[in-house]
């Protein structure tokens, strides 16, 4: 017990001393999650709008494999990604793995089906009580798209940061592309598992409180958000 007790104090003193190494892991986890989330934001938003109000042969299809990505085990995404910028594979000429560039897009492709499918579902919803309106008003699909964004700016906050928690938090897919290089691709997730396993906890604790309070935080403004955006409508 005492040893726990003196763990949890040493753990404190890191995070209030702002030990060097402790901040530059949580800075890069910051930089990549918040990279990835960004990519992924570009990419996803426009893929949920196509699926919400788009006129296409496998829409349907299309919708159901976008929200069964959701469940896609982050380790394999990780490999796949591993295979592609492997010296082997298509991209291995970059010399992109076991670099932070590797780590973002893994967590990219994370991302990606999190912000579309949640994209989708809301302006599905919008798109179902507005269809009338639009149609008279003889808008076009961009148009469309547009105005559904802007009308839903909430829910696209949400689901940005519902993405940046998850990615956060993942650590099967940046391990096997990034290698938990110290310095340099060792987020606050593999830095955890490996300081437990070399039992330092008291690193291990200081980074798992770190990695709590930002979880808290971001979960809070996006519960916020959405309370705030469901008042309004």
């Amino acid at each position: 017990m005492e040893d726990i007790a003196r763990a949890f104090l040493t753990a404190f003193r890191l995070i209030l001393r702002f030990d060097p190494e402790l901040a530059g892991i949580v800075l890069l986890s910051l930089r990549v999650s918040l990279s990835a989330t960004f990519i992924a934001s570009l990419i996803g938003v426009p893929l949920g709008i196509v699926l919400a109000i788009g006129v296409f042969s496998g829409r349907h299809s299309a919708i159901v494999f976008c929200h069964a990505l959701l469940g896609l085990p982050p380790v394999t995404v990780g490999l796949f990604v591993y295979l592609l910028l492997s010296r082997s594979g298509p991209l291995g000429g970059l010399g992109l793995l076991f670099t932070p560039a590797a780590m973002i897009l893994a967590q990219t492709c994370l991302a990606i089906p999190i912000i579309a499918a949640l994209v989708q579902r809301v302006a599905a919803r919008s798109w179902a009580e507005y269809r009338d309106e639009f149609t008279i008003a003889g808008a076009s699909r961009f148009r469309i798209g547009r105005e559904l964004l802007r009308m839903d700016y909430g829910a696209l906050l949400t689901a940005f940061l519902t993405a940046f928690g998850r990615l956060l938090s993942e650590v099967g897919a940046i391990l096997v592309v990034g290698g938990n290089i110290r310095f340099y691709t060792r987020t606050m997730t593999t830095a955890i598992a490996l300081e437990t396993n070399k039992g330092d906890l008291s690193f291990a604790l200081a980074l798992g409180l770190v990695l709590i309070l930002i979880s808290l935080a971001v979960s809070t403004l996006a519960f916020s958000l959405n309370h705030l955006f469901i008042e309004q409508n």
